[in-house]
């Protein structure tokens, strides 16, 4: 992961990175390579790549698809903490109608129309 900050000549690139992933609770996971993480775990490595750069719009499509409940929810509420911490917006995609509510602004699609 830091080796995106690395390309851009970040400074402390490491510790950056390291920084974000403890802060996503991934501390004691910093040695693991991603085969041996758990769902929840790859998410959130996921979320910590998507945001390292501080980005202006995240897009996020269906990430708690693939998750039990139990991460769903830690890994919608890792989501929303972020992004309200980089000052980002979200544009999100999902069929959870919960996680949708918790948007400032839903769009909803049905049979590929817009209604």
């Amino acid at each position: 992961m830091a080796l995106t900050l690395e390309i851009n000549l970040q400074k402390n690139a490491t510790e950056l990175a390291k920084d974000i992933l403890i802060n996503l609770g991934l501390e004691h996971r910093l040695q693991h390579y991603p085969s041996q993480l758990s769902g929840g775990e790859q998410q959130r490595v996921a979320i910590a790549r998507a945001v390292i750069n501080k980005p202006s719009i995240i897009l996020a499509d269906e990430p708690t698809g693939n998750l039990d409940d139990e991460n769903s929810v830690l890994i919608s509420d890792t989501l929303f903490d972020v992004v309200k911490s980089f000052g980002s917006s979200l544009c999100l995609v999902t069929h959870d109608k919960e996680l949708a509510q918790r948007c400032d602004r839903q769009i909803i699609i049905q049979d590929g129309k817009i209604i």
